[in-house]
C-alpha cells in the first residue's frame, strides 16, 4: 500500500495553518489552538506555532518534517516581520513552498512584504491565499498535488 504524499505546515501561532487545513478539506472554519502535531486527512501535518517560535522546539520540526514530502512555510500577510531566518528551508532538504495567508485582510504592500519574507526563507513557488474567501487555495492544492 502506497502512502499519500504529505505536506508539513510551519509558521507562527495564528498564521493560519489550521484554518488553511480546514479550507483544503472543505471543513467548517473554526479557530482552535493547535497544541500538538496533528495529522490531517493523512496528507497534512499541522504543527503548533511554538515549534517555530521557540528555538528549543525547532528540532521537533526537523524530526516531524521527515514524514513530509513538501515543506509549506506559512506567513500571515498582516504580520510585521517574520520568524523564518534566511535560507530556513535549506535545513529540510525537501521542496519548499511559501503560502501568504490572510490576503483578504492585507494591503498589497503587506502581501509584497510577506512574499519577500518567504523568498528569503527559501520558498520556491509562493501562493497568496485567503482561507476565508477561498482565494488562491485551489491553485495551491493543484500545485501540491497531494490529495
Amino acid at each position: 500500500m502506497e502512502r499519500k504524499r504529505r505536506i508539513i505546515l510551519i509558521g507562527r501561532s495564528t498564521a493560519g495553518k489550521t484554518t488553511l487545513c480546514q479550507r483544503i478539506n472543505h471543513e467548517e472554519l473554526q479557530y482552535h489552538k493547535t497544541q500538538t502535531v496533528q495529522i490531517v486527512n493523512q496528507s497534512m501535518i499541522d504543527t503548533p506555532g511554538e515549534y517555530l517560535e521557540r528555538r528549543y522546539f525547532r528540532g521537533a520540526l526537523m524530526v516531524t518534517a521527515a514524514d513530509a514530502d513538501t515543506i509549506v512555510l506559512v506567513q500571515d500577510a498582516t504580520e510585521k516581520g517574520s520568524m523564518f531566518p534566511p535560507a530556513y528551508s535549506s535545513m529540510f532538504a525537501k521542496p519548499c513552498v511559501g503560502v501568504v495567508t490572510k490576503s483578504d485582510l492585507a494591503s498589497e504592500h503587506e502581501i509584497s512584504n510577506a512574499r519577500q519574507y518567504l523568498k528569503a526563507a527559501g520558498a520556491g513557488e509562493i501562493f497568496v491565499v485567503s482561507s476565508v474567501t477561498g482565494e488562491g487555495v485551489e491553485a495551491l492544492v493543484r500545485h501540491l498535488d497531494f490529495l
